[in-house]
């Protein structure tokens, strides 16, 4: 071999590049991803959500598949099961939307005095009259229309979001019908990206099927007490909470804007503090209690990456970002951590407390310790 040759053996030393380039190349890729994904939020979104509606209903084609049902018939009877849940959810929307542009009007006067009141205080405060204009001109039943419209999405996306779902859930199930033989001949060559994969489906399965049972729980008891205390518009904040229930730590506060606002134009400071109790209580439980309970190690995300996520999802694919935050940070993860034994361990960092728990255990220990050898014993005489 020639002096000018390079060496391309076995034998060939791979060039190491420093770990502070390493990083910085993979910032780059990430900044790149993401400008990626907002630019075709469009497509990717659906897709998504599409493929997270097809694991969730996975469980139900194999429970029919094992009882004898041929596989083309049980993955027909998924789609349906799907179809009929999302043509479910859009029918109340459309029944929300048209009974609330229906009632809005009839409270204009109040959302116009409610308005001036607003103002008014505004320009007590020294803002200037620009700004007191342009808030008082929001106190629109128009513009709260189009807000509210805007917030949940507008029809034309709405149905354009719904023909890519469902084309994607009839593909998408239809090749999930060969997934089994297809992990196991992938786990022949990459045994762990298999495992993880798997995971990510375990877990994403339980953490939507648990938020979804408890959010229409909560939309329910939450439309329910609205009724009761005669505030408009009832259905779609109700709705409007079983949404935000899929977005951590934010959610409630997005859904109870709304009930609060209308609640005080039909019964003032009383109809208020009632609408903060149920909703905050609800909250609490709901979020503190059940949900950990039932989700358990489902998702593993420490609360401030899951802030985080919230906020980085919405920038990069708008509201149903936000919405789907925790599913798309399960599959970052799964993909950059789980797929590589060698990196597990950076798990723990991401709210993984599987290896934590025996160190705090331990430290609980120490604690408890340094805290009863701190307490004068019974019998021990006081010090003179």
């Amino acid at each position: 071999m020639s002096a000018g040759t390079a060496e391309t053996g076995p034998a060939a030393a791979v060039p190491a590049f420093p770990r502070s380039a390493v990083i910085l190349l993979t910032l780059a890729g990430a900044a790149i991803a993401a400008f990626g994904l907002a630019a075709v939020s469009g497509i990717f979104t659906p897709a998504f959500l599409a493929l997270v509606l097809t694991l969730c209903v996975h469980p139900l084609r194999q429970w029919l598949q094992r009882r004898g049902i041929p596989r083309g018939l049980a993955t027909g009877s998924a789609i349906a099961a799907v179809f009929a849940l999302l043509a479910g959810f859009a029918a109340v929307l459309v029944a929300a939307l048209a009974q609330f542009s229906a009632l809005l009007p009839q409270f204009a006067p109040q959302i116009a005095q409610a308005g001036a009141s607003i103002s008014s205080l505004l320009t007590a405060a020294g803002f200037g009259a620009e700004q007191v204009q342009a808030v008082e001109d929001s106190f629109n039943p128009g513009r709260l229309i189009g807000f509210v419209s805007g917030l949940l999405g507008n029809v034309t996306n709405l149905v354009t979001a719904l023909v890519i779902i469902l084309t994607l859930l009839i593909l998408m199930a239809v090749d999930g019908s060969r997934t089994p033989a297809l992990l196991i001949h992938l786990r022949a060559h990459r045994p762990a990206l298999v495992s993880a994969l798997e995971d990510f489906a375990s877990g994403v399965r339980r953490y939507m099927v648990a938020t979804t049972v408890l959010g229409v729980a909560q939309g329910l008891f939450n439309w329910l007490v609205l009724v009761i205390l005669d505030v408009p518009g009832a259905l779609l904040w109700g709705l409007l909470s079983f949404i935000c229930s899929f977005i951590p730590n934010v959610g409630y506060f997005i859904a109870i804007v709304p009930p609060l606002f209308f609640g005080y134009l039909t019964g003032g400071w009383p109809t208020v503090a009632v609408v903060v109790i149920v909703f905050g209580g609800i909250n609490a439980v709901v979020q503190s209690i059940v949900q950990p309970r039932y989700v358990g190690n489902a998702v593993n995300l420490s609360e401030t990456l899951t802030f985080i996520s919230v906020l980085f999802w919405a920038v990069v694919l708008g509201p149903v970002g936000a919405i789907l935050a925790v599913p798309l940070t399960l599959l970052t993860r799964t993909i950059l951590l789980d797929s590589d034994p060698s990196l597990s361990w950076w798990r723990a960092a991401t709210g993984d407390r599987k290896d934590l728990d025996p160190l705090l255990a331990q430290e609980d220990a120490a604690i408890r310790a340094r805290r009863g050898a701190g307490r004068p014993r019974r019998g021990d005489a006081p010090a003179a």
